[in-house]
């Protein structure tokens, strides 16, 4: 009891203490404070990265943030809390005079440090020294050497540049520069009908966060479960919003959690088998990473950097050692939070991986899962009568840490099935 009085005490004096500082901040900053509400800094070329352009991601969006379509909403323009957006994650309006204001979500796709080591990295490629002219820079890295005569942009060139292309296959490389929304000349696989600039935007995309690509490449519109991309000016990315993330539903209804898991399951099986026999396997998972519409209550996955992509026909046309045994990814203890284990060439290298099955149950459902200094996942504290069936706990169990060869593939089998069932019977009960 003198424990819990004496934690209160403290709580409530750091929370004192929080609000003093927060209140001098806003005082030694009330001149920046009018001056963020009269202006609208995403015109502004530098702040944006504008000006680093074909060091950038894009310039489809430019006109838009130009014109002053784009615009923070309140607390994106006080720059002082840019200090806790470690993400540089922002929300902002677009307008549209016909379609009206609609909310979208602005990235730089990397902390201020990150993008800080870009730069570096670009000249120590160009000159060998930390800093350059950037723009010049450019010019003299393999970003550059790829010149309007290549025809293709082929696996030998980008292997092993970021996750997406860990191990690329010419039909996913084709796939990404056809899709490329950064140019006026989209649907042609053909490295030489993309701009000098438009070429290098794509391979610096490719090579420091290939995100933007892989919303690009397998989008939304056509059933993918990805935030929608919408274009970028700069450094700065605009995609879609979807909603709140799927930490705010940790403590929702018992019905409605449900129906999130089962389509967790359900995009761990479409990103696993698919008709197009691309396995897109997502390396990062994590309540932060999924977000969940406030109208159709679907989840989308709005985090897609870490994500390897394995073409499954390469896989069976190369037919490398053991390509066709079933991999088991293995559980492993971990004292961090939201952490897997695998190994990037075996999820390149077989046909038939649980990866995506294993990643959702031990990150985000079973009773293995913590995050923010909870334990027991999304479908903690089951109701009475799905404790008592037993069901749910055996399968979570087993998709998570698997006691049988191959458990975990009908064990996810078997909980989307079981998961669909309560999902029925909710529904059914209203």
């Amino acid at each position: 009891m003198l424990r819990s009085l004496k934690f209160g005490r403290v709580y409530r004096c750091g929370k004192f203490l929080f609000i003093v500082a927060l209140f001098v901040i806003l005082l030694m900053n009330t001149h920046n404070l009018f001056a963020s509400f009269q202006r609208n800094e995403l015109t502004d070329r530098r702040f944006i990265g504008l000006n680093k352009c074909p060091a950038c991601f894009g310039t489809s969006w430019c006109r838009k943030f130009m014109n002053g379509q784009v615009t923070f909403e309140m607390w994106g323009r006080l720059r002082f809390l840019d200090f806790f957006n470690v993400k540089n994650v922002y929300f902002a309006q677009y307008g549209e005079p016909r379609e009206g204001t609609r909310r979208v979500v602005l990235k730089r796709l990397g902390s201020n440090q990150e993008l800080a080591e870009i730069d570096q990295k670009i000249c120590k490629r160009a000159t060998g020294r930390p800093r350059c002219d950037l723009i010049q820079g450019m010019y003299k890295t393999e970003f550059a050497r790829l010149n309007g005569d290549v025809r293709l942009l082929t696996p030998e060139v980008v292997e092993g540049w970021s996750d997406l292309v860990h191990c690329p296959s010419q039909r996913l490389l084709d796939r990404v520069v056809r899709r490329y929304a950064e140019t006026k000349d989209s649907g042609s696989f053909l490295l030489k009908n993309l701009k000098d600039t438009e070429r290098m935007q794509l391979l610096m995309t490719l090579a420091f966060n290939p995100e933007p690509l892989v919303l690009q490449s397998f989008p939304s519109d056509e059933g993918w479960p990805f935030a929608k991309y919408l274009g970028a000016c700069g450094r700065m990315v605009a995609v879609n919003y979807v909603g709140e993330e799927l930490w705010s539903f940790y403590n929702a209804p018992w019905e409605k959690r449900v129906d999130l898991a089962k389509q967790l399951m359900d995009i761990a099986e479409q990103l696993t088998n698919n008709d197009f026999d691309f396995a897109l396997y997502l390396l990062d998972v994590s309540f932060d990473n999924f977000a969940v519409g406030p109208r159709d209550g679907k989840v989308i996955v709005v985090d897609a950097e870490n994500v390897i992509v394995a073409d499954k026909r390469l896989i069976k046309q190369n037919k490398p050692e053991n390509y066709d045994v079933w991999y088991e990814s293995r559980y492993e203890e971990c004292d961090k939070e939201a952490c897997l284990s695998f190994s990037k060439d075996i999820l390149c290298s077989r046909v038939t991986v649980d990866h995506n099955y294993y990643a959702v149950c031990q990150n985000l459902l079973s009773r293995f899962a913590t995050w923010r200094g909870t334990t027991g996942g999304l479908l903690h504290d089951p109701p009475a009568d799905v404790v008592k069936d037993g069901r749910l706990t055996t399968l979570l169990d087993e998709c998570t840490k698997p006691q049988k060869r191959y458990g975990r593939y009908q064990a996810a089998k078997e909980l989307r099935e079981f998961l669909t069932q309560l999902t029925q019977l909710s529904n059914t009960s209203r």
